[in-house]
């Protein structure tokens, strides 16, 4: 059996198994033994049957004393036996489990873990979790015991007998990677001890010394990775050469003056351009900061140099906001602004094709559509990506190679952490907007239960009837009886035939074609649409100043860093706004995610709440795509092993830039691997 075999290899997993591993994403032996447990068990502290704590989990040892019988009361079965350990006697009881009766050994040892409780008078084990005491190592009992995140009936006695197997047959194939003077200098374990003891520790000792090994080697082909995109970068000659950096003509056209912040951001833009090598420029601004202008004063300074300009975005709604922006600025300046998306006409893509290679467009705003092969430039001088969390690394590339090694500007309106950024951009240099424009107001956020319904819909009807629009946010598009969500189509049935008689209401989710949902975003734009219903498809970019109330149904089922954005829609025009989150979750963590919304209005605050609470595997939410999965890396808690990793990065990136010497070359091939796995699952 080899690392690189099919799961189905495995003994005792057969098609429908591996089907149910495969929606966890384990295909491979390798994936298999890198699914790393999302929390321990401890079952080490083996107790007498005399110190039993009632009514709390324990963990006993004994024989069975008892023959295994089950009794039938009316629908329900009970399997139950007796145990002796030498210093008393426990009764053990499982419900509806009547093949226990053959399994259960009369006469052997056992190991068992469950609650105990007092029952008629007779202390009771109920349906514990147990384990043959035999040659075997103990998995499940006696010990410290992995818990793994399966919600496919996959059990965690199954999962952690399959891993067990599997990792005996494979260890020795499990090689090492890092250079050794990077274990010593970092005093890190071998990566098979690191493996073996984060699914079975031998103890808290080994426990700790596996997962910082592991989470350091995440980490650290991460950045190693970066820094040698960054290197690259920094290495390439630029000849895109921008001379007259005059924005006087495009200010004269703005609607608005520029804010202090933004005035910043353009310096470092400024300086980046004089120098000999491309620009690789991060802008992160919250919500409604201005970054779209940014954009717009870069792309006349390249214009006005010669030079044409892509503008991408990852999604139709999002790109078609942007060219609109873009034309409305530029037809001032005669500067022509073509639009390319993959759902155009033949003939209008052939045609926008054909002005683009002809170098007649000057600025090209679109989708993914842009790194089409068909696209090809005459002259790009500036790449910008907007909301760059969508793309990844590849896609950047693929974009940059359209041109001569061209400048490039990646946007970004989620407040990310700054130890998060160092991760997700190390290549990029970062500029933050950290001021609003004056005007923006700030926007009541309130939380709610269901029984506020009533005063919602009223508060709504006031604010259509002032002439103000409001949006109601849905998290699914079908109906799931499971989850009990709000189905954004039948949910708007039931808004526009029972609530809203006499307003005009309509709904716009992902699944709709691009021209339906363009044909709904210009009818709310232009105040034809009193209450828009809708998925996150309007998460990001969308820019209507006359809408004041966002409703978020389930706000439980949204992160942070989503609600922000969300809420971000309102409050764009000079008319009081509100955000009124509904959740009836009794989840904990849950209502302090939303309290927190309540409580803070600035992004970065939030972000980094957002990291704090939930880690940084969920924290750009699951319909975001581009970003690392961090397997077992927590930024929030591990910011002292990530300082570590940058000092060690750095290190061995000025010794040997592209990991060329022999020591290097394992390193070189896991990060090519890594890399290779990670674009593949970017979603465009």
């Amino acid at each position: 059996m080899l690392l690189s075999d099919s799961i189905i290899s495995i003994k005792n997993i057969g098609e429908e198994r591996s089907k149910k591993l495969q929606k966890l994403n384990i295909f491979t032996i390798n994936d298999l033994i890198e699914y790393f447990p999302r929390d321990y068990d401890d079952r080490s502290n083996v107790c007498k049957i005399k110190d039993i704590e009632l009514n709390k989990i324990n963990t006993v040892k004994g024989k069975v004393i008892s023959k295994p019988e089950t009794i039938k009361i009316k629908h329900l079965s009970i399997t139950k036996i007796r145990i002796d350990d030498g210093s008393g006697f426990l009764e053990i009881a499982w419900f509806n489990q009547p093949y226990l009766k053959n399994t259960i050994k009369y006469k052997s040892e056992y190991i068992f873990t469950g609650k105990v409780i007092q029952k008629y008078g007779r202390t009771q084990m109920e349906a514990p979790d147990y384990e043959l005491i035999d040659d075997k190592e103990l998995l499940s009992n006696g010990r410290i015991v992995p818990v793994y995140a399966s919600t496919y009936k996959f059990s965690q006695k199954l999962f952690r007998e399959v891993i067990s197997q599997t990792l005996s047959s494979v260890k020795d194939q499990i090689t090492e990677f890092l250079p050794q003077d990077i274990l010593k200098e970092n005093n890190l374990c071998s990566r098979q001890f690191a493996i073996e003891n984060i699914h079975f520790p031998k103890d808290n000792k080994s426990f700790f010394i596996a997962r910082n090994r592991l989470v350091f080697e995440e980490l650290f082909l991460l950045q190693t990775k970066l820094l040698q995109i960054k290197g690259i970068m920094e290495h390439k000659e630029c000849n895109i050469n921008i001379k007259n950096t005059d924005i006087t003509p495009i200010k004269n056209v703005l609607p608005f003056n520029l804010t202090d912040a933004q005035e910043s951001v353009l310096k470092d833009i400024i300086y980046d351009l004089g120098k000999n090598k491309a620009m690789n420029r991060l802008i992160q601004g919250d919500v409604g900061s201005g970054k779209t202008v940014i954009a717009q004063i870069l792309a006349y300074i390249s214009v006005n140099n010669g030079y044409q300009v892509a503008i991408m975005a990852p999604t139709d709604v999002l790109a078609s906001q942007h060219f609109e922006s873009f034309k409305n600025i530029f037809e001032k300046l005669n500067i022509k602004c073509v639009f390319l998306s993959g759902n155009q006409k033949a003939k209008e893509k052939r045609e926008n094709y054909e002005l683009i290679q002809t170098g007649e467009a000057k600025i090209v705003v679109g989708t993914h559509a842009i790194i089409q092969d068909k696209v090809i430039f005459n002259n790009l001088g500036v790449v910008i990506t907007d909301e760059q969390h969508r793309f990844g690394v590849k896609q950047r590339e693929i974009l940059s190679k359209k041109g001569e090694n061209p400048h490039t500007l990646v946007m970004t309106a989620t407040p990310i952490p700054r130890t998060l950024a160092l991760i997700l951009y190390g290549d990029l240099d970062i500029s933050i907007i950290d001021k609003l424009p004056p005007g923006r107001q700030k926007i009541d956020t309130i939380f709610v239960n269901s029984t506020y319904y009533p005063r919602i819909y009223n508060f709504l009807k006031k604010n259509s009837d002032e002439k103000r629009q409001s949006y109601i946010i849905c998290p699914m598009i079908e109906e799931n009886e499971k989850m009990e969500l709000k189905a954004v189509l039948s949910y708007t049935q039931k808004l526009k035939e029972e609530v809203f008689l006499g307003y005009n209401v309509e709904c716009i989710h992902g699944k709709m074609k691009t021209n339906e949902k363009q044909e709904i975003m210009n009818k709310f734009y232009n105040g034809d649409i009193d209450i828009l219903i809708s998925t996150t498809v309007i998460e990001v970019g969308i820019n209507v100043p006359n809408s004041t109330i966002m409703v978020i149904e389930n706000a439980e089922r949204f992160g942070i860093s989503q609600l922000h954005q969300l809420r971000g829609r309102v409050g764009r025009g000079s008319d009081k706004s509100y955000c009124i989150l509904i959740s009836d979750s009794k989840s904990k963590q849950s209502k302090q995610r939303l309290e927190t919304m309540v409580k803070y209005s600035d992004g970065f605050v939030l972000s980094e709440k957002d990291l704090e609470l939930r880690g940084t595997g969920d924290f750009f939410g699951t319909r975001q795509h581009g970003i690392p999965d961090m397997k077992i890396a927590n930024l929030y808690k591990d910011i002292e092993i990530l300082k570590q990793v940058q000092k060690a990065s750095i290190k061995l990136y000025k010794q040997d830039p592209l990991l060329l010497d022999n020591k290097n070359k394992p390193l070189k091939e896991k990060i090519d691997q890594f890399f290779n796995t990670l674009d593949n699952t970017v979603s465009l």
